[in-house]
């Protein structure tokens, strides 16, 4: 019983708990165990938090008292090395926060453990959060468990890797282009980037450009997205852009009286992608279609008049450059890739500024266009399955793109502010996980999170594991 815990989803966990019939004491040692076992060949995991046994003692305790319980009484959970933690060390992927301990929990971590949920550990990200692969001069660099050769993306690359792995059954990620939902297709596992401004950043580093940035829940199942998400949300009274009231929700909520209506693409301005990715792509509708909703290939005009990524890269490099050299100033020979990356890229000119700025605010019109027709977007979370090591250029349809390429299908949710979720509905010829992306309207998380519910359960990858 105690070894099939580790792939048990949060929400049976907590079921099983509060039933009686596991104790919080033996899932938490499960995953310790698990992470003493698999960690050090994947190094997902860079921190413990001190003091999770001795909290699913007292959340066992409490339970045979018959105290109140949360939705999560006694799971265990992880969260990016981003996230503040009280009593934990948070030291960002980079030695120039080595030994940094916080006194106070970000928000979301916070809101977790009200619900019941313990601290387990924190996970492996790039130097800053800032790259399309999870690697530091700190913490060194996490594995993909389904191949230790490819990466497990970037840049929650280690919390993906954790819950594939069997470490974690829940994780707290953020997203900034593609982070969130990028290393979930990655490893297999699902993950949500909400409206921003949906779950707070408070506590979480960095937060140039805020509005850019997103905390999202990473997860196993479909309704461990939406229970996390559910917990997650609403304002905190310190995070100026997470304003919306908890219980607001502008999607359909349960089905509507006819058909959801879905909208596909491969392509449609976003360049080259893997033809094993748009076959994935192509199979969750034709599988949503089969079970009734009605489903279209689409284009999208503004997709193809404004290229998202190139908007992205001058609205970023113009907001973040101050933040980073603020941060690095003094501490040149302790930067990693990313950063020294930006220092030598030309500031953004005020022209070309503006420029990208009406470009997103066109990426908005598109989308509110599109969504005033369709209720779901389904099209690729990344452009090529996981892959080696140290991407650089690479080659696709005849085309030579650059790392940052497999972002493109991600970047347009960040940089408008829309909901989407990653789910993995494939696998590559040499045994990659697959996933699909599901994009709503503004504040229609309900929609995808009951979309991919359905699409999960026509999954033909349903409970597949990495052999670790």
């Amino acid at each position: 019983m105690t070894t099939d815990l580790i792939y048990v989803d949060a929400s049976e966990l907590a079921e099983l708990i509060r039933a009686g019939k596991v104790s919080s004491v033996e899932v938490v040692q499960a995953h310790l165990d698990r992470i003493q076992a698999v960690n050090p060949g994947i190094n997902a995991i860079v921190t413990l938090a001190d003091g999770a046994l001795k909290a699913a003692r007292g959340a066992d305790e409490e339970l045979a008292a018959g105290g109140e319980t949360g939705p999560l009484h006694g799971v265990p959970f992880t969260a990016k090395d981003s996230f503040d933690t009280a009593g934990v060390l948070t030291q960002r992927g980079s030695p120039i926060f080595a030994g940094r301990i916080p006194d106070t929990d970000a928000t979301a971590v916070a809101r977790l453990k009200r619900a019941g949920a313990i601290l387990l550990a924190k996970t492996n990200l790039p130097e800053f959060s800032y790259w399309v692969e999870s690697d530091n001069l700190l913490t060194g660099r996490t594995n993909n468990p389904w191949d230790l050769d490819r990466s497990s993306g970037g840049s929650s690359g280690g919390e993906s890797a954790a819950i594939a792995a069997g470490m974690s059954p829940l994780g707290l990620a953020s997203d900034l282009s593609i982070s969130v939902r990028g290393p979930a297709a990655d490893t297999g596992v699902v993950s949500l980037k909400p409206t921003h401004g949906r779950i707070p950043m408070t506590g979480v580093w960095p937060r140039e450009p805020r509005r850019d940035w997103h905390v999202g829940p990473m997860a196993r199942s479909i309704r461990d997205l939406a229970l996390a998400y559910g917990l997650l949300t609403g304002p905190d009274g310190a995070d100026g852009f997470a304003t919306a009231p908890r219980e607001f929700d502008a999607g359909l909520g349960a089905w509507p009286g006819r058909p959801v209506r879905v909208g596909w693409l491969v392509d449609s301005g976003l360049g080259p992608t893997d033809a094993e990715v748009a076959a994935t792509v192509r199979a969750a509708a034709d599988a949503l279609q089969a079970a009734g909703a009605r489903v279209d290939a689409v284009t999208i005009p503004a997709l193809e008049r404004d290229n998202p990524l190139e908007l992205f890269n001058l609205q970023h490099v113009m907001e973040v450059k101050p933040a980073f050299r603020q941060v690095t100033a003094g501490h040149e020979d302790q930067m990693f890739t990313y950063s020294k990356t930006l220092a030598g890229m030309p500031d953004t000119s005020v022209e070309d500024y503006v420029r990208a700025e009406q470009g997103i605010e066109r990426l908005r019109d598109g989308f509110a266009e599109y969504f005033h027709h369709y209720d779901v977007l389904l099209l690729p979370v990344t452009t090529i399955p996981a892959h080696q090591h140290q991407l650089g250029q690479f080659t696709l349809d005849g085309q030579t793109v650059g790392p940052f390429h497999v972002s493109s299908t991600t970047v347009p949710f960040s940089l408008t502010g829309l909901p989407a979720l990653s789910m993995r509905f494939g696998t590559s010829s040499d045994g990659m996980p697959i996933g699909v992306q599901l994009a709503a309207a503004w504040h229609a998380e309900s929609t995808i999170l009951h979309t991919a519910s359905l699409l999960e359960t026509l999954s033909p990858v349903r409970d597949q594991h990495p052999a670790l």
